[in-house]
């Protein structure tokens, strides 16, 4: 239950969000009800549970992890402590679901890879370019984010792509990248890109096994397609 111009201590114990969090764990926890916890407190008219809300209506969980710093401190009742703890938290969510994991997870198929890439690339306001590392068996050994901005051959660098893979050791290799618009269609340039890729990945002895646009409901895979040679 929300209580709306209500004061903090005038809540029932049980809706208060760090006691929730203590007796029943976060899952148990509204997204409203976690964001309050990092807030901490509200502000002149405007309890830590409208806050909350207010940010959440203004950025849902869907575009939250790609708000700056002046989108939060544009709120009333958002200062820079608040935003920059906000921030903080999501970056630190972002690298956990990111970090390498002590199970190796096996992605073979591009629907497969494009559901692992879109949680974090969806509603991004700029290009994205990753690679996913793959040993033999197609086990994901890293996702690393290389560049950022108008992804071409001037901007991805093959030496940056593959220097990786050899630290990694990794057989395979899979290009990721989004469109801000959300189109998955590819351009010209990532045409010429991919083209160039593949051709690097067969003399380096490390196959560029798919390069995939990620949008937010539908993926292009140049592998699915037949865009990826076969040399």
């Amino acid at each position: 239950m929300i209580y709306i111009h209500c004061k903090f201590k005038e809540l029932p114990e049980d809706d208060k969000p760090r006691e929730r969090l203590l007796h029943y764990g976060a899952s148990f926890l509204s997204d409203s009800q976690l964001l309050a916890i990092l807030l901490r407190n509200g502000c002149h008219n405007k309890n830590v549970y409208e806050l909350a809300m207010e940010i959440l209506q203004q950025f849902p969980l869907s575009k939250i992890q790609d708000c700056s710093f002046y989108d939060f401190v544009s709120i009333k009742g958002i200062g820079e402590v608040k935003a920059l703890e906000i921030l903080a938290a999501i970056e630190l969510g972002r690298r956990v679901f990111l970090r390498k994991s002590d199970i190796l997870v096996c992605l073979k198929t591009p629907k497969e890879i494009w559901q692992d890439a879109k949680y974090f690339m969806n509603n991004a306001k700029q290009e994205y370019f990753y690679c996913y590392y793959f040993n033999h068996k197609q086990e994901l050994l890293e996702r690393k984010l290389l560049f950022m901005g108008t992804v071409n051959r001037s901007i991805v660098h093959p030496r940056e792509i593959f220097k990786e893979a050899y630290r990694l050791s990794a057989s395979s290799i899979v290009c990721i990248h989004n469109h801000p618009s959300n189109s998955v269609v590819p351009s010209k340039e990532d045409v010429l890109l991919t083209d160039h890729l593949v051709k690097t990945g067969y003399i380096q002895g490390i196959p560029i096994r798919d390069h995939i646009i990620v949008g937010e409901d539908s993926y292009y895979s140049f592998f699915e397609h037949h865009n990826i040679l076969n040399l």
